[in-house]
């Protein structure tokens, strides 16, 4: 009866996040972004993005592939939390784009010592082995 209650509570606990619409999810893991961004962990900034070579980033200085390549991007650009400032992200639009994509636009806000930055960014997010992941970053 133990497991029984264990498994079936393990059970309902899945159903429940599974049945969480995208959205709330992706806001969700976006706003854990800012969290870490704002706390100097890049690497948890980095965690809903796609762990693949196949990631891409577009920014000012061009295209990046890959996961391990767009973080050392963002080390080499941001050094250290200083340098990282406070971040905030304004969500314009999430957009399905099938069933397991969203197209996701909003701006960015950084405020830094050093000069605040801005700009905006275009997102897609695509569901991979039950998980929303981005897999495509444009952020100028």
């Amino acid at each position: 009866m133990k497991y029984f209650l264990s498994f079936f509570l393990f059970f309902i606990s899945v159903t429940i996040l599974q049945a969480q619409p995208a959205e709330t999810i992706i806001r969700q893991k976006m706003g854990a972004q800012v969290i870490a961004w704002n706390s100097g962990h890049l690497e948890a900034f980095m965690e809903p993005y796609w762990k693949n070579d196949s990631l891409t980033f577009i920014g000012k200085n061009g295209i990046t592939y890959g996961w391990n390549n767009t973080l050392e991007r963002y080390k080499k650009g941001y050094p250290d939390a200083k340098a990282m400032g406070k971040l905030t992200f304004e969500i314009i639009h999430i957009q399905k784009t099938g069933t397991h994509y969203r197209y996701v636009t909003g701006k960015w806000m950084l405020k830094r010592d050093a000069g605040d930055l801005n700009g905006h960014f275009t997102l897609v997010f695509r569901k991979l082995k039950g998980q929303w992941v981005i897999i495509s970053d444009h952020s100028s």
